[in-house]
């Protein structure tokens, strides 16, 4: 069964891949797939608008997911020539969380929006695991403790946690500092330390150390517009990506290239 938060399956990415322009960027899902249950499994990749961070994080939630088998959106795609490919496809609880759209709903009220994450994805856990009590008062981070630690070990598989617009509070409610605290303070008990995280990764427009919240976060490693390592080629188009465009599409590439805003990662 597909959830809305979790295991919500391939229907968004199959959509994107269905689109006129679509460019495969699988190759990311190799780089994540070596960190997955490592030290280094919390990812944190800030861009502008428009770069394609919701298309990665629907791309992820359809490779990730249980209970579905998106293979054949994948098998034709660069991370199947990758030996971790099929090690890793449709073999984890995902847990997708786009917190703009949580935030809205709740009014801009932060301790609201974390009431609602904690009740709709205890609400998909509870039918996803009948045969483990949870109760609505306990806390999602014990409730998927108690999730984890009650699997079989033999079968013992982490969740992996793919958060959209992670910073929508820190740029929608500049002034809110007492609910700032309070979300970052829910984000490091959910994630940090805990056996139950087997990937993380976090999409957002502001950088961690622009929100001034790095030592809350400090388990992530951060991936932004200036400091990008070796994710640059991921996340939005290349410039021989673009140059391949325009030629498809008869389209002039140096009057493209004026119009653009400049971005650049050299």
């Amino acid at each position: 069964m597909m959830g809305s938060y979790l295991n919500t399956g391939f229907e968004k990415f199959k959509i994107s891949q269905s689109s006129k322009i679509y460019i495969d960027k699988t190759e990311l899902i190799s780089v994540l797939n070596d960190n997955v249950e490592t030290e280094q499994r919390f990812f944190c990749i800030s861009r502008p608008r428009r770069f394609g961070k919701s298309v990665t994080a629907n791309m992820l939630c359809a490779y990730y997911s249980k209970n579905t088998d998106s293979s054949f959106l994948f098998d034709n795609l660069k991370i199947s020539q990758y030996g971790s490919y099929k090690t890793h496809l449709n073999q984890y609880n995902t847990i997708f969380i786009n917190m703009h759209q949580f935030f809205s709903n709740a009014g801009l009220n932060v301790e609201k929006m974390l009431s609602d994450i904690e009740s709709e994805i205890k609400n998909e856990l509870k039918q996803a695991f009948p045969h483990i009590e949870i109760s609505d008062e306990r806390k999602l981070n014990l409730v998927l403790s108690d999730i984890y630690n009650k699997e079989s070990p033999l079968n013992k598989k982490g969740f992996i946690f793919i958060i959209d617009e992670w910073d929508c509070i820190m740029r929608e409610k500049q002034s809110d500092a007492e609910g700032i605290k309070i979300y970052l303070d829910y984000l490091r008990t959910l994630l940090k330390d805990q056996s139950y995280v087997a990937l993380a990764y976090m999409t957002g427009i502001l950088p961690i150390k622009k929100c001034g919240t790095h030592s809350s976060l400090n388990m992530f490693d951060e991936y932004s517009m200036t400091d990008p390592g070796e994710y640059a080629s991921y996340i939005g188009f290349t410039e021989n990506e673009v140059l391949i465009l325009c030629e498809e599409y008869k389209v002039d590439f140096g009057l493209m290239k004026k119009w653009y805003d400049g971005y650049s990662f050299e």
